[in-house]
């Protein structure tokens, strides 16, 4: 097939398609292209809610913390179950039913100024360990069916703080990308008694043009499917299942692959990349999923430099998503980027 004329891709993991426009990457563009200035952020931040000792917005103090540091969202999404236990449902054309849940924040370290490219790998591990006693502590509630690690980075993508930080949402019921993913998997194994993701991840190390960084235990690629200029798709190497079931050894190799993606993405614009991205991983439930592999989602919104962004409008909003840059284009404009960040150079 040849890809450079228009074509329709398909999203393995929801069924769901991308127009793929190539020759539209050739049109002249009017708009400014432009470096931001650097961000000279300090190490504490008195004004900080996030920092060490400090007072949170809704009076609660923050202990002087040395690592990470996890505590319930002050504006939380999502409540506790009433008392009672009782669970209300509408019907007819105007369906809503309850939702419970619990919201935490988890801040990577102290450091005001420090995002995972410039912290030391045992930092970033301690964050991967975090993340997954949170997962197991959170998915172990009786009325939590799914947990969604998650983290937003930059004012882009709707950060309202610059510490960083992530997420997890735990809820009652599998959100709707997650469940879409389960099904597609689910079918898959069913069909062909084999994992989708198992499969992919093979055909596109076979390939090679796609991939972005790897290690013995983690792979990050440009997925076939990608809607976002510079969307990253992370995979585990061996089926695995969710986070809490990650090795010492998955552990490390998570965290090192979390670092070299966000220091390609930091070093293509020389700029704090903005991104949303997040976990996928089995439901608790209490059904058994043997196709659902772990994997996390990178979804940032910069295209052609550090001040001009992609926006989902128009067709894209009406229609389906499209783009211009082919996902094979993006995965070598990051695979070749140097892997030391820029700011330690």
């Amino acid at each position: 097939m040849n890809y450079d004329r228009p074509h329709r891709r398909q999203n393995l993991l929801n069924g769901q398609w991308v127009l793929v426009s190539p020759h539209r990457a050739r049109r002249p563009w009017l708009g400014q292209v432009e470096k931001t200035p650097p961000e000279n952020l300090p190490a504490y931040d008195p004004a900080c809610y996030l920092c060490p000792g400090n007072k949170r917005s809704e009076g609660a103090q923050n202990p002087p913390y040395t690592g990470t540091f996890v505590f319930d969202n002050d504006f939380a999404a999502l409540l506790l179950p009433e008392p009672s236990g009782s669970k209300e449902r509408t019907g007819g054309l105007f369906i809503a039913e309850e939702e419970s849940g619990i919201c935490r924040v988890i801040c990577f370290s102290p450091r005001h100024d420090l995002s995972f490219p410039e912290m030391p790998l045992a930092e970033v591990e301690a964050v991967v360990r975090t993340w997954s006693e949170q997962t197991a502590d959170l998915g172990s509630r009786d009325f939590i069916h799914y947990v969604q690690v998650f983290e937003n980075k930059g004012a882009m993508m709707g950060a309202s703080n610059p510490h960083p930080h992530s997420q997890v949402w735990a809820t009652g019921h599998i959100p709707n990308e997650p469940a879409l993913e389960l099904e597609r998997q689910d079918a898959y194994y069913h069909e062909h008694g084999a994992c989708l993701l198992c499969d992919y991840l093979a055909a596109e190390l076979s390939s090679g043009e796609r991939l972005v960084a790897a290690n013995e235990e983690f792979t990050a690629l440009v997925p076939f499917w990608a809607i976002w200029p510079f969307e990253v798709l992370l995979i585990a190497n061996r089926h695995t299942a969710s986070l809490p079931e990650l090795t010492p050894k998955q552990t490390t190799g998570l965290a090192d692959i979390l670092r070299q993606i966000v220091t390609r993405y930091d070093n293509l614009f020389e700029v704090s990349f903005p991104y949303s991205m997040g976990f996928h991983q089995a439901p608790f439930d209490g059904s058994a999923y043997p196709g659902q592999h772990l994997h996390a989602h990178y979804y940032p919104p910069l295209l052609r430099s550090a001040t001009v962004r992609k926006f989902m409008v128009g067709f894209e909003l009406l229609g389906m998503p499209q783009r211009d840059l082919t996902p094979e284009t993006a995965a070598r404009r990051l695979r070749e980027l140097d892997p030391v960040h820029y700011k330690l150079r």
